[in-house]
């Protein structure tokens, strides 16, 4: 009999305990999802001249912090407008030189005949999305879909050529296009989720191959994106 009197006891203890706390527990009605983030992609250059080709891994790496503002009730539905920082590498056959005048030319080489050939870019972006969750405010793994839209200034660009022709390396070549921007995408479930940028104007500008065929090619950025509050 004196055990059950002390079982009761400590049962009713803890139900106090845990009764209390759950009480004294408050559930942030004003929540916010998804502040920082970073990114690896693989990137693509799309619309490109016949022979065109790339090699190996054309990597992009971005980081950046969204502030995001929710629009319903529930909070599941919200604008983000962020800041952010992203450099790109793209390995390809274009090679970008000058001739005897300083002006910058393009040609498509032989992929045989060097060991390094790529441009890269460092870019300063204003990502703004419309975004969905099935989160709530004490949950945190659940689904989502962010599409919008991302503004970028490309503040440097460089390229760099090792081959036949020796070694070849330019920086803040005016036909970049300095204004970069396109939609994105990212969705998936808790950590893992994909991501896709689809750029929408050229990468050069102004520019032609010495054939005079132009490049107006852009890029598409696939891969993952992780987000942290």
């Amino acid at each position: 009999m004196k055990h059950l009197v002390l079982l009761f006891i400590c049962f009713t203890f803890c139900c106090g305990f845990a009764q209390n706390d759950e009480a004294n527990t408050v559930i942030d009605s004003l929540y916010k999802e998804d502040q920082f983030y970073a990114a690896i992609t693989y990137n693509v250059l799309h619309k490109v001249p016949d022979n065109l080709k790339q090699s190996g891994f054309s990597l992009g790496f971005h980081i950046g912090f969204i502030k995001d503002m929710p629009i319903n009730s529930r909070r599941n539905w919200a604008i983000g407008v962020g800041l952010g920082y992203s450099t790109n590498s793209f390995n390809q056959n274009l090679l970008i030189n000058t001739n005897e005048n300083k002006d910058f030319v393009y040609d498509i080489v032989n992929e045989n005949t060097y060991s390094k050939n790529k441009f890269s870019n460092h870019v300063i972006e204003l990502p703004i999305e419309l975004r969905w969750r099935t989160s709530t405010a004490s949950d945190y793994n659940f689904w989502r879909i962010y599409a919008g839209f991302k503004l970028g200034y490309m503040f440097l660009n460089n390229t760099k050529y090792d081959g036949d022709l020796g070694r070849i390396k330019h920086a803040n070549i005016n036909e970049f296009n300095k204004l970069q921007y396109g939609l994105t995408l990212s969705a998936g479930y808790n950590t893992w989720n994909f991501y896709a940028y689809y750029g929408l104007n050229p990468i050069l500008k102004d520019a032609a191959l010495s054939n005079g065929t132009t490049l107006d090619m852009t890029d598409i950025k696939l891969g993952l994106i992780f987000y942290i509050l």
